[in-house]
């Protein structure tokens, strides 16, 4: 059966995170059931991140074997005609070998969070950042956010329903960006590793946020990860401004 790969774009608004759920929306069980309206008959996909209720990607990566041998272009425009109405997008589809998995050959996965600070509501991207109304330190959060990168036990910035074999992970960057907007700024958290704990990346920005508010000093960013304990964490931000939007693999399957 010839194996084919998606790159999927995704609002996770209306759905209760990418895996399929009985009874509730989820991207899984929208790509699964477009791929029935072709080749008529159960499907599962595989994808290399399983987002959060809430959770978008602007370029989640899922693979799926099929029994007819398709044009790739052909079958991606076809999932497009069949996902409607529903707020996903397959942006590009390859053939890749049978040994490509979308989740098990990943070796990079790159998120983003986008916090908007300023007074007025959000009102064209409500849904889609996080709104802060507080003055925040751009300094303050880079200096903080220093503390976590590299090889560590992320135990404190773990979920308590995590289901990782271990802590440890190895966080390559975390870069933030401040951009102006009207009336106030737009911060940018762009994370990379090669796997992330569950709801690590907005424990993290949860965190972050309060070292940037005053709250915390930056310092105390280290202090809690070293007490390896949930209860050391900072608030654990909401999940609309969290993005996928990355997996890298040794050789890119859309090349």
């Amino acid at each position: 059966m010839p194996r084919f790969a998606f790159q999927i774009e995704y609002d996770g608004a209306p759905f209760a995170g990418w895996q399929r759920q009985r009874g509730q929306a989820s991207v899984q069980g929208a790509v699964e059931a477009a791929l029935a309206r072709l080749e008529p008959g159960p499907h599962t996909i595989a994808a290399a991140g399983r987002t959060d209720a809430g959770v978008h990607a602007t370029a989640q990566v899922a693979h799926v074997d099929l029994a007819k041998d398709w044009d790739p272009f052909r079958l991606s425009e076809a999932l497009n005609f069949h996902l409607k109405p529903s707020p996903v997008a397959i942006l590009t589809c390859a053939r890749v070998p049978d040994e490509f998995h979308a989740r098990f050959s990943a070796i990079e996965r790159r998120y983003l969070f986008r916090l908007l600070q300023r007074r007025a509501p959000a009102v064209h991207d409500r849904g889609r950042v996080w709104p802060v109304l507080h003055p925040l330190s751009l300094r303050a959060m880079r200096a903080g956010a220093a503390h976590l990168v590299g090889h560590h036990d992320f135990t404190t910035f773990r979920s308590s329903i995590c289901q990782a074999a271990s802590p440890l992970k190895t966080l390559d960057e975390i870069r933030i960006e401040a951009v102006p907007v009207l009336h106030g700024q737009e911060f940018r958290f762009h994370l990379r590793a090669r796997s992330f704990l569950h709801n690590q990346v907005r424990s993290i920005v949860g965190t972050l946020e309060r070292v940037g508010a005053g709250a915390w000093a930056p310092e105390d960013v280290q202090t809690a990860l070293e007490a390896r304990d949930r209860a050391a964490c900072g608030p654990v931000c909401p999940p609309q401004g969290l993005y996928l939007c990355g997996v890298g693999y040794p050789e890119d399957p859309f090349g």
